[in-house]
């Protein structure tokens, strides 16, 4: 069986409990539980040993974490624990219903709520939502699903991933094993197909009738990649029920309880890692009770925790900036840059109100998209500008400037595919309870480039806004109004209303061992350390073009076999010894 740290309830103080209890009879149960808890019965409660042993241990069952754990656990010698800082997601209905995504941002009991610093080019009053739930951002987000462009992966070689270029990498996009589909028919709101008919009309780009299509053949056999195009978003989901298939969904829910050598600890928070010397040999865990437990990792610690919660345990932990860490009186292990690199995708806003309501027919309120390349490059075949469209009022940024919020609306969202910008992440105090900074430096750029996506954005909506079939459904355009003509006040707005969609990246980033900037080399270990990798969207070394979260999973497939080919390499020569 598969011992579970819940939230304690009336029922259940310790929150510890048994999946599939029914394939076992009581005397197996009672075995096998002691098998990975103590014998110490304190009244009728079973409590967790004060230290294990585990080959792996995956900080965070998030999207990276679930692939790593379901491959890893492939074999049934490797016995792995999965920590995760949230709840089971089987529990929630609202996770499980992807149309419900909206209502879990800001909801603390599953979102991090981390903030962002003063954005002197930028918004500074957004809130960035990480989830806290198992699957992660998967279970949290739209599921709007984009493999890497070749071009994209092709770069992070260029960055000294060698071994990450598209040949190589996009076969795994073919081993992935959540439901992923365009936007069923059923789901499909009428506003919306006449925006993809008066998008294609405006831009001449061609309609494209499955955004992942592309690359459902392996990259070797010959694929064609789209540089532009509009359609309907490829989403991982089951149109039948409306539910997601999240990272947990497809990874995880089919072998809970069916996989001896798998663990999962729930509501449980990282804070220390053990250290010895050069080799980090396990954690220390702190679950929802109060009750720290030694975890060691007779083979590794890999962090799956996000690009927001890797990079800050690893600075917690002294392996970070040495400048950084000397002012927080943190001890030094290993000088690199974590937390540098901080990348997203910035987005802004145009709003249309409505001439009334829209029919209740969507799979999450933004089914459809648009790409465009604006700069044409000798060599460059990815798109530069992304628009995604809500049928509802994305109106938090816009009312912050006076602008009303519509009962009914229609927005699109220019979006900076490879933003020039990039910031950076770091602590402000020793104290994991205090949230690190996040200061994206959003359009600061020298350039100006990313500002200048945004501007073109806003440009290209308004000429579409004007193209029937789409345009019957406006009645005003109310953010920015128009009032706002000339570039410099379009910039000026798209800069303080943008928004993030969700995408940090890059805070522990892979490459060459002669570059300085980076954290991790392209096995994924973090340099001059023995027994810790990275394994999420952290790793990038550059932005992807499109939605990340197919990305990060088949950086995940591929980590899988890296961490599986050095587990044989180092269990055959023990065995020789």
């Amino acid at each position: 069986p598969v011992p579970f740290l819940n939230s304690p309830s009336i029922n259940n103080p310790t929150g510890i409990s048994i999946v599939c209890l029914s394939a076992l009879n009581f005397d197996t149960i009672f075995d096998e539980l002691m098998e990975d808890l103590s014998d110490d019965l304190l009244s009728e409660y079973v409590h967790l040993k004060s230290e294990m042993d585990f080959d792996f241990i995956i900080v965070g069952g998030g999207t990276a974490g679930l692939v790593l754990a379901n491959r890893l656990t492939e074999v049934p010698e490797i016995k792995v624990l999965v920590i995760e800082g949230g709840p089971d997601d089987r529990d929630y209905p609202q996770v499980l219903q992807l149309k419900s995504w909206m209502s879990l941002l800001g909801d603390p009991k599953f979102d991090l709520m981390y903030t962002t610093t003063e954005q002197p080019m930028g918004n500074s009053h957004i809130l960035h939502s990480r989830a806290k739930v198992l699957g992660g951002c998967s279970s949290h987000n739209t599921l709007i699903c984009f493999r890497p462009f070749p071009q994209d992966l092709d770069e992070w070689v260029k960055h000294g991933a060698v071994g990450w270029d598209s040949e190589t990498i996009q076969p795994y996009g073919d081993r992935l094993l959540n439901h992923i589909q365009p936007a069923h028919e059923k789901d499909r709101n009428p506003i919306m197909g006449d925006w993809i008919e008066s998008c294609q009309k405006t831009t001449q780009v061609p309609i494209i009738e499955n955004f992942d299509g592309w690359s459902k053949t392996r990259y070797t056999e010959g694929t064609k990649v789209w540089t532009e195009g509009v359609g309907w978003l490829s989403i991982a989901y089951t149109p039948e029920d409306g539910h997601r298939s999240s990272a947990s969904v497809a990874y995880m829910h089919p072998i809970i309880g069916k996989r001896p050598n798998l663990h999962l600890m729930l509501n449980t928070w990282v804070e220390k890692l053990i250290i010895e010397g050069d080799r980090i040999c396990g954690v220390v865990a702190t679950p929802e009770n109060g009750q720290r437990v030694t975890l060691r990792a007779k083979h590794e610690v890999i962090l799956s925790a996000g690009a927001i919660d890797s990079p800050r345990l690893l600075l917690l932990n002294g392996i970070g900036p040495a400048e950084q860490l000397k002012e927080l009186n943190i001890p030094l292990v290993a000088d690199l840059p974590v937390g540098e690199n901080l990348l997203d995708h910035p987005e802004s806003i145009i709003m249309w109100s409505l001439h009334g309501p829209l029919e209740d027919k969507t799979v999450m309120e933004s089914d459809a998209a648009l790409f465009i390349q604006r700069v044409k490059e000798e060599g460059e075949t990815r798109p530069d500008l992304m628009f995604h469209v809500y049928s509802v009022p994305f109106a938090d940024n816009t009312e912050r400037l006076g602008y009303p919020r519509p009962e009914n609306a229609i927005c699109m969202t220019p979006n900076v595919c490879r933003p020039k910008s990039a910031g950076r992440l770091y602590l402000t105090s020793s104290d994991p309870k205090v949230k690190p900074a996040l200061d994206f430096r959003y359009f600061t750029d020298p350039k100006r480039e990313d500002e200048r996506t945004i501007i073109d954005g806003i440009k290209i909506a308004r000429e579409i806004a004007k193209q029937e079939p789409f345009s019957k459904w406006l009645k005003e355009e109310v953010a920015p109004g128009p009032a706002v003509q000339s570039d410099e006040d379009i910039g000026a707005y798209g800069r303080a209303v943008h928004h993030t969609v969700y995408h940090p990246a890059g805070t522990c980033k892979m490459g060459a061992a002669n570059d300085p900037t980076a954290v991790l080399d392209p096995l994924l270990r973090v340099r001059g350390l023995k027994g810790i990798r990275v394994v999420d969207a952290s790793v990038f070394p550059t932005m992807v073009t499109a939605n990340p979260m197919i990305s990060v999973e088949m950086v995940a497939e591929r980590a899988s076999d890296l961490i599986k080919a050095d587990y044989y390499r180092r269990t055959t020569a023990t065995a020789h010894l």
